[in-house]
């Protein structure tokens, strides 16, 4: 009896005998905290991304709390994201004061999109909007050229939750911009969580164009400590309260070793990106791709696929189960964020039908670089079989 086929999670880190090397020589190194490491892997991230600054930090949800901190966010502020996103999109503002207005999005993409923001901007009317968190779901660029002359219109700046998105690309007016460049937005937060394109096991990244937002950031990630200018060595001042996001060297080593392989990372996600396309064309209309707007090229991060369950007669969580008993795992991004109880709570119930409907049908399904060809082939059948 030949064995069952390996388990294929909706995404997996890839780890190769070079990142463990690197991880072990950091570990036989000086530093295990902050040193050479991360000031390393900022600098090669800036590069890679084109941004001027880039700082990292602990995690995902840490770059977007210095963000806002950096900006000067606080009470009486208002900041408008997405309702289609991980929890921590609406957290930050949440974690400085600020009240969040939601946006829906395109229901076929799951994006804020310029129509979705002025709906939004008409609801936070009379309050003051400091910042719009486009989130590039799945890794598809949002309008950033339309949601910044909207936000410049309010006096508010744009700051990209970007953790899906790295390598991708957004084209306007004929220029292509990866995202992190900060040509539209103060700053973009990344993530490094394992089933993100690269891992660090935890830890994230912000990348700007702003020299003292730059600043401001790396020394909030250390308790809002500072060295004055000409002090002794041992002198520090705390002339703000800050916070413990430091990322330690061990893991920024890693990081260099994943970002040197990100070009081949890509390049992997978006031929294996195709191959679901072709090979889900048998199932439209019923099921089909998310959809990707014109100006943007994406490094899929998330594979996600519009299914009419209602008309096939099956429910997600059926589909689910039958994938899961065929060895393919699957996953839903996201459940949205107005739904939450603790949102639901504050600001009562709220009618976004585009993010209804992007949940109603929305399962992502797995795409990582260490996946085979025939692995698409195994789940298009798998999911076949589960829609009957």
């Amino acid at each position: 009896m030949s064995a069952a086929p390996p388990f294929l999670p909706y995404g997996r880190q890839t780890i190769e005998d070079d990142d463990v090397a690197a991880v072990a020589a950091a570990l036989r190194a000086d530093f295990l905290t902050t040193g050479p490491a991360v000031e390393a892997f900022e600098a090669a991230f800036r590069r890679k991304v084109g941004a001027e600054h880039a700082v990292a930090v602990a995690n995902g949800t840490a770059t977007l709390h210095l963000a806002m901190l950096a900006l000067g966010v606080g009470v009486d502020d208002v900041c408008i994201a997405p309702s289609v996103s991980f929890l921590a999109t609406a957290n930050c503002a949440r974690y400085v004061g600020a009240e969040v207005v939601f946006a829906d999005v395109d229901p076929d993409s799951g994006l804020m999109t310029p129509d979705t923001l002025a709906e939004a901007l008409k609801r936070a009317s009379g309050r003051r909007v400091k910042a719009v968190l486009p989130v590039h779901l799945r890794g598809d660029v949002c309008d950033l050229s339309g949601l910044k002359a909207l936000a410049d219109g309010v006096g508010a700046v744009l700051v990209e939750d970007a953790p899906h998105a790295l390598g991708s690309v957004g084209t306007f007016d004929g220029v292509a911009h990866p995202v992190g460049d900060g040509a539209f937005s103060s700053f973009a937060s990344f993530s490094f969580h394992p089933v993100k394109t690269l891992a660090t096991g935890e830890g994230g990244m912000l990348t700007t164009n702003d020299a003292t937002l730059a600043a401001r950031a790396r020394s909030l990630r250390g308790h809002g400590m500072v060295r004055p200018p000409g002090a002794e060595p041992w002198v520090y001042e705390m002339p703000e309260l800050g916070f413990n996001y430091r990322i330690p060297d061990v893991l920024c080593a890693l990081g260099l070793s994943q970002l040197a392989k990100l070009d081949r990372f890509v390049a992997r996600r978006r031929t294996l990106t195709a191959l679901y396309a072709g090979k889900l064309a048998a199932l439209a209309p019923a099921v089909r791709l998310a959809e990707s707007p014109a100006w943007s090229d994406p490094a899929l991060h998330l594979l996600t696929v519009l299914i009419d369950f209602e008309a096939l007669g099956v429910t997600r969580r059926a589909v689910v189960e039958a994938l899961k008993a065929q060895g393919v795992g699957s996953q839903v991004h996201y459940i949205p964020i107005h739904h939450q109880p603790y949102y639901q709570a504050r600001y009562g119930a709220l009618d976004l039908p585009g993010a209804d409907a992007w949940y109603a049908r929305c399962l992502t399904l797995p795409l990582y670089p260490g996946m085979a060809d025939a692995d698409v082939d195994r789940v298009v059948e798998a999911l076949a079989g589960a829609l009957g």
